[in-house]
């Protein structure tokens, strides 16, 4: 659960979030979120005073600070990519990662009513902001995303987006329409993006993904007709991959990693 305006001593250890635009800020020469105290961040006292506390890691609290656009505090600080400092954290990071930058997005976007267009005030007991004149209230937005892993035989299916420069192939993904099943969404968006059908279809995980404010809903599934031929607006390339002979592929902290390497697995027991 999250909370909200936490008083925090100076000089008591917690793993800081602390946010500017739509980066990090940490000390010179780190690249993650480490355990440090209010004193050590080197932010003024006025910056604490919104602190959200988002989960406990190691029975430290992960606290939240927001600068929105504000400048660097000072020389000593620099920004870093969310992406990035995900990248080099563990699973439990991760996750707090992932939520703060959720609920700094929620907040930030959510200062004005959007029924009468009045000033939101934050409610006390739960993340929400409510319309004193309205009581129109509103909680952070989540937007379900479907993840699948196909397998045809020994193979793999991976696509290359119109948006990955880098040349990653991952597995393909699309967000869930309103009033559609998951299940419905799976199959709808394989058949949008690369024109095949798929079948055997069941649940794997999810992970939440802040990018802005999804949740990745992950499953397998078997290959059941038709010609790859991919939707040029989305994906610039797809094709059935043997498991020794990969492209290059998302990191293993993603869910499209863990989907991955568990369809890899699957083939490698046949």
């Amino acid at each position: 659960m999250i909370e909200q305006q936490i008083i925090f001593p100076h000089d008591q250890p917690a793993y800081w979030i602390v946010f500017q635009r739509d980066q990090v800020v940490v000390l010179n020469q780190q690249t993650q979120v480490n355990v440090s105290t209010r004193r050590e961040l080197l932010l003024d006292d006025a910056h604490f005073s919104d602190v959200l506390k988002v989960a406990e890691v190691d029975n430290l609290p992960c606290l939240v600070v927001d600068l929105g656009h504000e400048s660097l505090p000072s020389e000593q600080h620099q920004t870093v990519s969310l992406r990035s400092v995900m990248m080099n954290s563990d699973a439990r990071l991760f996750e707090a990662l992932a939520r703060a930058w959720q609920a700094t997005l929620f907040l930030r976007t959510h200062r004005f009513c959007g029924q009468c267009g009045s000033r939101m005030q934050r409610i006390d007991w739960e993340l929400a902001t409510q319309c004193s004149r309205c009581s129109h209230r509103c909680y952070p937005r989540i937007s379900p995303c479907v993840i699948v892993a196909i397998r045809k035989d020994k193979q793999i299916l991976l696509a290359q987006g119109t948006r990955h420069t880098n040349g990653m192939y991952s597995t393909l993904a699309g967000f869930v329409e309103s009033g559609e099943t998951l299940e419905q969404a799976v199959h709808r968006e394989v058949f949008e993006e690369v024109g095949i059908r798929v079948t055997n279809l069941r649940y794997f995980s999810s992970q939440p993904w802040p990018f802005p404010h999804s949740l990745m809903v992950g499953f397998l599934a078997d290959y059941a007709g038709g010609e790859i031929t991919p939707e040029p607006k989305e994906i610039a390339d797809a094709k059935w991959f043997d498991a020794d002979k990969l492209p290059l592929i998302p990191p293993t902290f993603s869910i499209a990693g863990h989907l991955i390497q568990h369809t890899l697995a699957l083939i490698n027991e046949q």
